[in-house]
């Protein structure tokens, strides 16, 4: 499939998009780490377009006393995909998460 042709002017309009996505999905890992919002809610909020295309190992980083070591290892517990999105988890994975850091 060939990538289409765009005019600098979408491409331009592309880039603005694309930043504006990230300091919302930036704003939404502050907020997680700031306890405004839990796991269960950031799950629950999957649909969202700016929640759903959040990495989950960002959101496990995102939480409280969670590193990039702990959250690995809570990936690969589970069965997670280290580059899987919080859209593409599946109920079993949403519970498993949810039952270790409830």
């Amino acid at each position: 499939m060939a990538i289409p042709e765009l005019t600098p002017e979408q491409r331009q309009a592309n880039l603005r998009k694309a930043a504006e996505q990230r300091v919302k999905r930036a704003a939404f890992r502050e907020e997680v780490k700031n306890g405004k919002v839990t796991l269960k809610e950031a799950l629950n909020r999957a649909d969202d377009p700016i929640v759903g295309r959040l990495q989950v190992r960002l959101l496990l980083e995102s939480l409280p006393k969670i590193g990039p070591a702990k959250a690995k290892k809570i990936m690969v517990e589970v069965g997670i995909s280290p580059t899987r999105r919080i859209q593409g988890l599946g109920k079993r994975q949403r519970e498993e998460l949810l039952a270790l850091l409830g």
